[in-house]
């Protein structure tokens, strides 16, 4: 049946994603990469709702909303859009020179950035949880700092590590592949599972992030950011360890 056909590759799809083989080029990788989509979505509905209007992973947004702050939009800060992405500059300068540094293994690239991150995520979940008020310039700004460098560092470790339509934070390529390159419109309709998993990955994480804002602790995102970034970080100590194929440099 087509309607099978069509399913079934998106399966086989979305079971290499979430349980890798362990031969291919990219190993274990691919479900470390969707835990660090949902980390993204939690951490830029906790900045965007708490925050005032301003991104801490999606850069796009940031130079989008200067445009708008400069314009005199009401509800839009041009300092904290300027801040959110200084601190993305330098958390990514971090990250790359961490992943230049650690090159010849990809694992340990991926785990000394998630220590970092996850240190940088848990400093501002205790900022958020017991400095109040969050929109003070006090607070605000600090978490502004440190929940930047945290993704800065993600995003330049996710671009060391390439792995394909796994970028964690930015999807717009990732859905322009998942219609132009669908068999719809011609193309191959490959990797159209992954693709599927990383926004779906995204947006859990703001819609969770969102509904702990509004019916629970405005620092909850953070905490269950946290707790993410542990499990990450403990499963990349493992991979650490790991001579197959999938360390070596790309």
């Amino acid at each position: 049946m087509p309607i099978m056909d069509a399913v079934r590759p998106l399966a086989r799809d979305v079971r290499a994603t979430v349980l890798p083989d362990p031969a291919d080029r990219h190993g274990p990788l691919p479900p470390v990469m969707l835990a660090l989509t949902v980390v993204t979505g939690l951490v830029d509905s906790f900045s965007y709702l708490t925050l005032g209007h301003v991104f801490v992973a999606n850069m796009t947004g940031n130079v989008v909303f200067s445009g708008f702050a400069l314009a005199g939009a009401a509800g839009f800060s041009l300092a904290a859009s300027l801040a959110a992405l200084a601190a993305f500059a330098a958390g990514a300068l971090l990250g790359g020179r961490t992943a230049h540094r650690r090159r010849a293994h990809r694992g340990r690239v991926l785990h000394l950035a998630l220590v970092l991150e996850t240190v940088l995520v848990l400093a501002a979940y205790a900022v958020a949880r017991y400095q109040a008020p969050l929109h003070a310039a006090g607070t605000r700004y600090p978490l502004i700092a440190l929940l930047g460098l945290a993704m800065g560092i993600q995003n330049a470790t996710a671009r060391a590590l390439a792995v394909p339509d796994l970028t964690t934070t930015v999807l717009t390529m990732t859905i322009t592949g998942l219609a132009a390159d669908s068999r719809a419109a011609g193309g191959p309709g490959g990797k159209s599972g992954r693709r599927a998993l990383s926004v779906l990955a995204m947006f859990a994480g703001a819609l969770v992030g969102t509904f702990a804002v509004r019916h629970g602790d405005p620092s909850l995102p953070l905490l269950l950011a946290t707790v993410l970034l542990v499990g990450c970080t403990l499963n990349a100590f493992t991979l650490t360890r790991s001579d197959a194929s999938w360390t070596d440099p790309l």
